[in-house]
């Protein structure tokens, strides 16, 4: 399934200030019925959002109206647990398109780039500044530049770089999953197959 090409995303954020989120936090088991990347935002760190009434907890950030973007800034250790894909799916389909930490469990981290999910890895000082920025101001803006490969607090001009697998950067550029990129490269594959001997 193709998604949203990714190049530059400039975006306000939302600050998660929690470290070790684990994927049954993102998106509880009792969720995980559907086989579908959609549905899944609504329960988006769920039992975290709302009271055992289903009211909102006011005291929650993604309930707060002043924090909203399409960037989520995660504590160190964000996506650890099990590997469900689903807690990739429902960051996604919430709306955020790029997620920040100093640390990513790897699992996670490749669900998130199978979908158009950025995860982007920073130091834990420039993890901190983000926090404390938005925390200050909760209008401050993020500039992801995957062609760079850079991350700038645009507030201060403060930037650091961050890394990716060239196969996964080339998808996110073109808005491939992994099946397009198999699509893409069609005549390739089939001219190889056509030269290349039994």
């Amino acid at each position: 399934m193709a998604y949203d090409k990714f190049d530059i995303l400039t975006s306000t954020a939302v600050p998660l200030p929690i470290e070790n989120v684990d994927t049954d936090q993102i998106i509880p088991a009792r969720f995980l019925k559907a086989t579908e990347r959609v549905g899944f935002g609504d329960n988006l760190f769920r039992d975290w959002r709302y009271n055992q009434d289903n009211t909102l907890k006011e005291d929650f950030v993604l309930n707060q109206d002043k924090f909203s973007g399409k960037i989520l800034v995660g504590g160190k250790n964000f996506g650890s647990g099990s590997s469900r894909e689903h807690a990739a799916w429902a960051v996604y389909d919430y709306g955020f398109r790029c997620v920040v930490s100093s640390f990513f469990a790897d699992i996670f981290r490749g669900n998130c780039l199978n979908i158009g999910v950025l995860p982007v890895q920073v130091s834990a000082d420039f993890l901190q500044k983000i926090f404390d920025a938005t925390e200050a101001d909760p209008s401050t803006e993020l500039e992801i530049n995957l062609t760079e490969q850079k991350i700038t607090l645009l507030s201060t001009g403060e930037s650091e770089s961050f890394d990716i697998n060239d196969y996964k950067k080339n998808n996110m550029l073109n808005g491939f999953d992994d099946i397009d990129y198999l699509l893409n490269i069609k005549k390739d594959i089939e001219t190889f197959a056509e030269n290349t001997p039994l």
